[in-house]
């Protein structure tokens, strides 16, 4: 029996336009209502997930894709040096058509104007203010040149279907943030759905109980899944948990 389901957000329970369906709304309420933890993981950092007005329907979050994870009353940090940042950035930035950011305790900085984050543009980059370091991210250069730049305590991971990188402390994956969350519920990863649909999620679905895929989702989750939910615009995943773990109950 499912005691658990764990959602990816962008692409998954949120639209394309980042927008959560009352319908989905309710599903989730309805599985909570059913004593079905609800859960969610991504690579969003928490200030964005409150932004959008849905930190309240889960009872804990993975952040930054397991950078940060929001437990009840307490939370666990896997953050990078700050000396592993400023190479990460440095080398980077050397690199043709690279737009280079940092995701930090106090917000996001960047080497450039990013106005879709609210980035801010720190004058001093790659140098970084102070503050816990969560992530570097890279966009407009080529896969192999991204990866070239990880140091020996960090790894580089593609996201947004490949057209951006990030760099995160070798402790930190979604996968791992998963882990945590449903130990603290004392709950099996063998009871867990988990919904996703891009790189940063292939591990969570190949390795929980009920791995689904969006219909949006990249090839290689699909190829890894035990299930198959529709489009995040249709309000695939919700659709999916009313149809086969709520009226299974």
């Amino acid at each position: 029996m499912i005691k658990a389901i764990v959602c990816d957000l962008d692409n998954t329970v949120l639209r394309s336009d980042k927008s959560m369906s009352g319908y989905t709304r309710d599903v989730l309420r309805r599985c909570r209502g059913r004593g079905i933890r609800v859960l969610a993981a991504s690579a969003r950092p928490e200030r964005t997930v409150r932004e959008f007005g849905i930190f309240g329907e889960f009872e804990a979050l993975t952040t930054l894709n397991g950078a940060r994870v929001v437990l009840p009353g307490r939370e666990i940090l896997n953050t990078i040096p700050r000396e592993s940042g400023e190479r990460i950035a440095a080398a980077l930035l050397c690199l043709p058509g690279a737009l280079v950011s940092a995701e930090m305790s106090g917000g996001i900085f960047s080497s450039a104007p990013i106005p879709e984050w609210n980035a801010h543009v720190f004058p001093d980059f790659p140098k970084l203010p102070d503050g816990e370091l969560y992530k570097v991210l890279v966009s407009g250069v080529a896969e192999r040149e991204a990866r070239a730049a990880a140091t020996g305590d960090t790894y580089c991971t593609a996201i947004e279907g490949g057209k951006l990188f990030q760099f995160m402390s070798r402790a930190a994956t979604k996968w791992g943030g998963v882990r945590e969350m449903l130990e603290e519920y004392g709950i099996s990863p063998s009871d867990c759905a988990f919904f996703g649909d891009d790189w940063d999620d292939i591990e969570c679905v190949r390795n929980c109980g009920l791995g689904v895929a969006m219909a949006n989702a990249i090839p290689e989750v699909r190829a890894v899944a035990d299930g198959f939910a529709g489009h995040c615009d249709d309000d695939g995943a919700a659709r999916y948990i009313e149809e086969n773990i709520l009226k299974c109950l």
